[in-house]
């Protein structure tokens, strides 16, 4: 399934750059206030579909832009055609497809291809994450200051009362720096290879998420809720290499909620 999942990811980069030379043409509507959707992202969501149906036509899929194809097979794909879209629709190069497949509802194969920077992330169950064709690994730093972190505000976009800015303001001054990219795929992607010491966000969505959290776990990453569980793991999210997790949480904890 790796060679198909990498397929499908260069197939769906290739309609994403299409996009991008003609970005003055790019048709944006939107799901919300501040919510985009392009052309960009339906038609790769379209080919993704399509090609998974033709060669697998028993699977499920899960998209962010059509309704779920459930089926009977224990196999499903879960699919964000365009993961960072504000970054995509300004021209910007954090952005990123995601592609996961499940396997009686636990990832066993996953992908993050960013098309403008010539990334492609990719791992499978138990034979650990590779950047291309490196094998990757979490970075060894263990003490937040010395950290730095990437995170998100899809509650800010989605008019969500609870936000991110209170943890932004806890958290900033311990660190030695942040990111903000728009992706919370490529973030976690990132923290995979050691860019990264980890992210949190709040209001993810689980195709955001999916595969970039199995790239994660293969290379020696952990993820958890601000409260260090797993329960309600996308209404919020805390992403790392492991040893700074627990002190991200400490922080995330002192904030009023």
């Amino acid at each position: 399934m790796k060679e198909l999942l990498l397929d499908l990811a260069r197939g769906a980069g290739e309609i994403a750059l299409a996009h991008r030379r003609r970005l003055g043409e790019l048709v944006v509507d939107f799901k919300a206030e501040k919510d985009l959707v392009t052309a960009a992202d339906r038609e790769i969501e379209e080919f993704l579909r399509a090609e998974i149906q033709r060669r697998h036509p028993d699977h499920g899929i899960l998209g962010e832009e059509q309704a779920e194809r459930r089926t009977r097979s224990e196999y499903r794909w879960v699919i964000d055609p365009i993961d960072g879209t504000g970054s995509f629709v300004h021209g910007q190069p954090f952005y990123s497809i995601s592609i996961a497949l499940e396997k009686a509802g636990e990832i066993v194969a996953g992908v993050v291809h960013a098309p403008t920077l010539g990334e492609t992330f990719c791992a499978e169950k138990g034979a650990g994450a590779r950047l291309g064709g490196a094998g990757v690994r979490v970075s060894s730093r263990a003490r937040l200051k010395e950290s730095m972190l990437a995170t998100g505000f899809a509650c800010l976009r989605n008019n969500q009362p609870r936000n991110n800015l209170p943890y932004l303001a806890a958290l900033l001054p311990r660190l030695r720096d942040m990111r903000r990219y728009g992706s919370a795929a490529l973030d976690l992607c990132f923290v995979a290879c050691g860019r990264l010491e980890g992210f949190w966000e709040l209001n993810l969505n689980y195709f955001d998420v999916a595969a970039g959290l199995h790239i994660l776990a293969e290379a020696g990453g952990t993820h958890s809720d601000f409260r260090g569980a797993r329960a309600g793991l996308y209404g919020e999210l805390v992403a790392s290499n492991g040893l700074v997790q627990r002190e991200i949480l400490a922080v995330l904890a002192s904030v009023p909620a």
